[in-house]
């Protein structure tokens, strides 16, 4: 499967004090390397959002960012797909929120899901009954013609997939849990060390 990736990396993080999400750091690594090492296989990486280098570790990426800021997730997407927009791109996208530091091992079941099913526009995690949209990967075409249906600043994203034909992939592990606040920093980096220490038994 061939893909490009739209890691969602702006927000004002309010329940955060404001510190930007991307520097947090989980485990040995910033929230923005964990969604970057997450999209690796991907052709083209689109960030958007502030205050972000355009080129980290040799990747090239795509640094962008909605006009007006703070436009939310779905005017977010709109910056993103349209700085990959180029010849030959590839037909499949990748979208992430920076804020889940688990979502790398939740792309083989999402390409699983949409191998299985080809006649979706994508597939997406749910956890607890709750989609997870921001952890999902999106047929480009059908992404972009919702896009074109919608008013993209301030739109939610249920409105944005609404009309999509979708593939759900159960999320038991929480792999799609996000960081809103610094008590879901410290849960995750207790999460992310217990991991590193099971991996060291091993």
């Amino acid at each position: 499967m061939r893909y490009d990736a739209v890691v969602l990396a702006g927000g004002r993080a309010a329940r955060l004090g404001g510190t930007p999400k991307p520097g947090i750091v989980i485990g040995q690594a910033t929230l923005l390397d964990h969604a970057l090492a997450a999209s690796a296989g991907a052709e083209l990486t689109a960030v958007v959002g502030p205050d972000v280098a355009p080129r980290r570790g040799g990747r090239p990426l795509v640094v962008t960012r909605e006009d007006p800021p703070f436009g939310g997730p779905v005017a977010g997407i709109d910056a993103g797909l349209r700085a990959l927009d180029r010849p030959g791109a590839p037909p499949w996208v990748l979208l992430l929120a920076v804020d889940v530091p688990g979502a790398g091992a939740a792309l083989p079941p999402l390409r699983a899901a949409v191998a299985r099913t080809p006649d979706v526009d994508g597939a997406h995690l749910v956890r607890a009954g709750r989609a997870q949209w921001l952890v999902g990967i999106y047929r480009r075409t059908a992404l972009s013609r919702a896009l074109s249906e919608v008013e993209p600043h301030g739109a939610p994203v249920r409105r944005l997939v609404a009309p999509l034909r979708l593939a759900a992939v159960t999320d038991e592990t929480g792999l799609s849990d996000d960081v809103d606040t610094w008590e879901d920093v410290d849960r995750l980096t207790a999460r992310h060390a217990a991991s590193d220490a099971e991996e060291g038994t091993r």
